[in-house]
């Protein structure tokens, strides 16, 4: 088969997407205004929680409190299943006969280099969280270990590391890929905007323009909401923690709240002035800074024993993968579920939440990349990231803490999680450099999270214009302060951990229903590219046979009996032969679909270009 006849057959594969096969485009979001039925409902949401949570703190205190024990125990199985569940179906989809489907059309290429798209993905895997975990979370699970867990203190900092990668690996990035990859599947192969709605558009068809449409892009934005009020909650925290260990400030609600309105007003600053290429380049500079504070701990600290702990940890994670995947601690009791709550239960809500601002991000920048490539690139690069991060970060306070029991310790014996970092750091040569140079690290990706975070949560309450106005960015930057204050005053951690717990529970159903339509999607697509593969192979065979003859009214096309009863017998009875690959036509015009395919174009709509906006100056998000 001629290579233009290969693309026609793709092209045609490609119109299978919508549940009818039309390839009636569907209008452009526009950039004048929201879409009210999305904006509004989850203003209202979000400014009433935040109203409750200010005006009646203790309340709302005592609310997340029997909201989270209730979710955990009753659901904290399902947030473990679902987990396992997203990361088999993005492998499946990884290795399955759907990994060849090209996320465009079929003559894109990616529109990054591999390199250029690898260093992406790398700085959406870095951020606040892992700033913040980075020390404290393998710290903790070798002081205070899940329950159940017994051994040596080497064993038990090898299983800390485990613990920690399970957390920040596989299971994060596949959530990631299941809207990802749906959502770049619908804007760069379907040419549908940049909203999460369009994801089901193979399942709902044209009712994801109207209420179904709304209620989907309302939870995601919701959602994302509360998972970006949730980061910079972290990070504020974080920061307070490192100010009281320089001696600046005490790390008390005040200073918090300071905090987020003093860098809230960075991130206005810096959407009412447009400057977005400063975006860009202070997102740049901090995955620099990132690297540097590694390669410094590789050098001044135990370097041997920190590369040996990161070849050995990885075989750990590989080897305890499937068991701590399903570990729900069911025999453990309260303690169990408390530690649950705190932990595996927590990230896999957090990282639900997250999963459409991530997922528009690394959709938008893998155009021209195969399903297969997406799904390998998007996984492995980050986890990657991660554990190389937590074996530098978490392994140097692990030695420290080895070598010198207590010594990253507080007065009762438990680790401080806001201060862990900056305790490990007072144990190195340069402390106090370091130690502001991490300030200014989570000071930065605090405004680039919430820079990138309005840009998204605009898309979406916009209907995926990638350039809201600027007064509905300033509103997002402004709800999302509000938030994060909210959430610090009425429970610190646990709020934040709480509402990443709760949220996540409408969205993952939301999930369920992607992965169902995003199999829907490809198997249309596979079922037409086969039918029009096959109708090519049978022209081919009457061509070859001089089987073409012209019919009664001059048209090229009529076949003999028992070609048509072949074309009757694979399903193609109705079929228009293709012209031959010799023809000039043949090079302009897609096989005519058949009776299985009626309805589906040679050609994808003719849709605004939604999906094509440069990232040039987009600073990636950050968890």
């Amino acid at each position: 088969m001629s290579s233009s006849g290969e693309d026609q057959i793709q092209d045609t594969a490609a119109a299978a997407g919508s549940p009818t096969g039309a390839s009636a485009a569907v209008p452009a979001a526009r950039g004048s205004a929201v879409q009210r039925w999305v904006f509004w409902p989850s203003a209202v949401i979000v400014i009433a929680f935040v109203a409750f949570t200010l005006i009646m703190p203790a309340a709302a205190e005592q609310l997340f409190l029997g909201i989270q024990s209730t979710i955990v125990n009753a659901f904290n199985w399902y947030y473990v299943l679902i987990a396992a569940f997203f990361v088999a179906f993005s492998l499946f989809l990884g290795f399955s006969r759907f990994g060849d489907i090209k996320l465009g059309r079929d003559d894109d290429e990616p529109e990054f280099s591999l390199m250029s798209w690898f260093s992406l993905l790398f700085a959406a895997g870095m951020g606040i969280g892992l700033v913040f975990y980075g020390v404290s979370e393998p710290l903790t699970h070798f002081v205070n270990p899940r329950p159940g867990v017994e051994g040596t203190p080497q064993q038990l900092a090898q299983a800390a590391l485990g613990q920690t990668y399970l957390h920040w690996g596989v299971h994060a990035w596949s959530i990631y890929v299941v809207i990802g990859l749906a959502l770049a599947y619908a804007i760069h192969r379907r040419r549908r905007p940049i909203s999460i709605r369009w994801t089901l558009e193979p399942l709902l068809g044209k009712r994801v323009e109207g209420g179904w449409g709304h209620a989907i892009d309302v939870i995601a934005l919701v959602g994302t909401l509360f998972g970006v009020a949730t980061s910079l909650g972290l990070g504020v925290l974080q920061m307070s923690a490192g100010l009281d260990v320089a001696g600046i400030a005490e790390p008390d609600e005040f200073t918090q709240i300071i905090l987020i309105l003093i860098i809230s007003v960075f991130v206005l600053a810096s959407v009412l002035s447009g400057v977005t290429k400063g975006m860009k380049w202070l997102s740049n500079f901090n995955l620099v800074m990132a690297g540097i504070l590694v390669l410094y701990l590789l050098v001044v600290g135990p370097s041997e024993f920190l590369l040996r702990d990161f070849v050995q940890s990885i075989g750990y994670y590989i080897q305890n993968f499937v068991g701590l995947s399903f570990n729900v601690s069911a025999f453990q009791g309260t303690a169990g579920e408390e530690w649950q709550a705190s932990w595996t239960s927590f990230y896999w809500g957090w990282w639900i939440s997250w999963a459409p601002f991530v997922g528009i991000f690394i959709a938008r920048i893998s155009k021209g990349r195969t399903v297969r490539q997406f799904v390998a690139g998007v996984i492995l690069v980050p986890t990657l990231l991660g554990i190389l991060w937590f074996a530098v970060l978490g392994g140097s306070a692990l030695a420290i803490e080895l070598a010198e029991p207590g010594a990253l310790l507080d007065a009762e014996g438990e680790v401080d999680l806001q201060g862990a970092l900056f305790q490990m750091l007072q144990q190195v040569p340069g402390s106090a450099i370091v130690s502001i140079g991490v300030l200014l690290l989570i000071a930065i990706f605090f405004i680039t999270s919430a820079d990138s975070g309005a840009l998204v949560m605009g898309m979406i309450a916009t209907g995926g214009q990638q350039e809201p106005k600027r007064w509905i960015r300033t509103f997002f930057v402004a709800v999302t302060a509000a938030l994060a204050i909210a959430l610090l005053l009425s429970g610190g951690l646990t709020a934040l951990q709480t509402a990443a717990i709760t949220i996540a529970l409408p969205f993952s159903v939301v999930m369920l229903l992607i992965c169902w339509s995003t199999v829907v999607a490809f198997t249309r697509e596979r079922r037409a590219y086969a039918r029009a593969e096959r109708a090519q192979l049978i022209d081919k065979i009457g061509e070859y046979y001089g089987l073409e003859v012209e019919s009664r009214d001059g048209v090229l096309g009529a076949q003999p009996r028992w070609l048509r009863g072949l074309r009757r017998r694979l399903g193609l009875h109705e079929a228009v032969p293709a012209p031959a690959p010799s023809t000039p036509a043949f090079a302009e015009t897609a096989p005519t679909p058949d009776a299985g395919t009626a309805g589906l174009d040679a050609t994808l709509p003719a849709h605004e270009e939604a999906a094509q906006g440069g990232m040039e100056d987009q600073a990636p998000p950050e968890r």
